[in-house]
């Protein structure tokens, strides 16, 4: 999951090209945005609500799968934190994915911190606060 500046078809085409090889098959909505992405080299399968037959009805019908995963991660959101905020938006996101990856297998994220944890020197609050400090160095 990555935090997007907005929602055009532009930042959305990209993060597509930035994460997804050339040739795989994306599946999305039906929004004229990604029509480019066939012309771009990906097999696009897009799902529309009207085609399907789900307008009116619950749109998680089209897409169960991100649905759910989005669904998980606002619950998860409102059950951890007392608010989020856009500039650390994406630190959020690395650390719902990170626990999602590993939802299976508890012990193996266990075993992941703490092997990362003995390889990295401590985090500082600057850090935190501005993760893109963290990289820089």
């Amino acid at each position: 999951m990555e935090a997007v500046d907005d929602l055009s078809a532009d930042a959305q085409c990209g993060f597509v090209q930035d994460n997804v090889l050339e040739g795989a098959t994306v599946r999305t909505d039906a929004w004229q945005g990604f029509k480019r992405l066939s012309r771009l080299g990906y097999d696009h399968q897009p799902t529309s609500l009207r085609a399907e037959g789900t307008v009116g009805k619950d749109k998680a019908l089209a897409l169960p799968h991100v649905h759910r995963v989005i669904s998980n991660l606002k619950t998860w959101l409102r059950g951890t934190y007392r608010g989020v905020s856009d500039h650390q938006m994406q630190v959020y996101l690395d650390e719902f994915v990170f626990r999602f990856n590993r939802r299976r297998t508890p012990m193996a994220a266990f075993q992941t911190l703490l092997g990362i944890g003995s390889r990295r020197p401590p985090t500082t609050y600057a850090e935190v606060k501005d993760p893109g400090l963290a990289f820089r160095s």
